[in-house]
């Protein structure tokens, strides 16, 4: 079951971040290398933790609702949990008795995850709107740090074994991220689903017609 929503991971809602990026024409010059981690740039930025702290207050009655019927229905779990502990733990344990007791665990488990994800629907397709935003200027922050730091080369710290702290440049797309977008909002549009602004984006690049909105009433899509 999923734990409970607290305002670290708001910030990091929905939050996928794999682009590809081609190193700025002017640096063809140079063979500098270095790391950044773009999900940790856009959940640092500034428009990103205002959004949060935004989104903590709007939605407060909807993440406290989630956050207390979390715990009980974490609860309600840790004791049929503890049930087939105890009937495993016989000598000879009643297999049909365990299985009974896995069925209605997993049931009540898949149910208490479908509740939840309706209790957090709004706040979370919120917080991705909002990383939406930030994420459109992503490219160009990145392209932009490069040039400042002279580098030619930039991986994923996951895929580095070992590095210099000075070969990080995390903050230098923060900072980019920062002047380029200095605010977000965190009105969700009538219509809007989770990556719509990413995939219309995409869409203009190539020259199509942006994706037409989904229609008035249905439920946005959650993480």
């Amino acid at each position: 079951m999923k734990k409970i929503f607290t305002a670290s991971a708001l910030a990091v809602a929905a939050l996928s971040v794999s682009p590809m990026f081609a190193a700025p024409a002017a640096a063809q010059s140079r063979t500098g290398i270095a790391v950044a981690d773009l999900e940790g740039a856009v959940r640092r930025s500034g428009a990103m933790t205002t959004a949060a702290q935004q989104i903590q207050t709007t939605y407060k009655a909807q993440i406290d609702q989630y956050n207390a019927r979390a715990t009980t229905l974490q609860a309600e779990l840790d004791v049929l949990t503890a049930k087939m502990r105890e009937e495993a733990s016989k000598a000879t344990p009643n297999q049909t008795t365990l299985q009974t007791m896995g069925k209605e665990r997993q049931d009540k488990s898949q149910a208490a995850q479908r509740e939840l994800a309706q209790i957090e629907s709004p706040y979370a397709t919120a917080a991705t709107y909002a990383q939406e935003q930030i994420q459109l200027r992503l490219n160009d922050a990145v392209k932009a740090a490069m040039t400042a730091k002279k580098v030619d080369l930039l991986l994923n710290p996951e895929a580095v074994l070992a590095r210099e702290n000075n070969a990080d440049i995390t903050d230098a797309v923060v900072a980019e991220l920062n002047r380029l977008v200095p605010s977000v909002s965190t009105a969700v549009p009538q219509g809007y689903q989770p990556g719509q602004l990413l995939q219309n984006a995409a869409r203009a690049a190539q020259g199509a017609a942006p994706a037409a909105p989904a229609p008035t009433g249905s439920a946005p899509t959650t993480r």
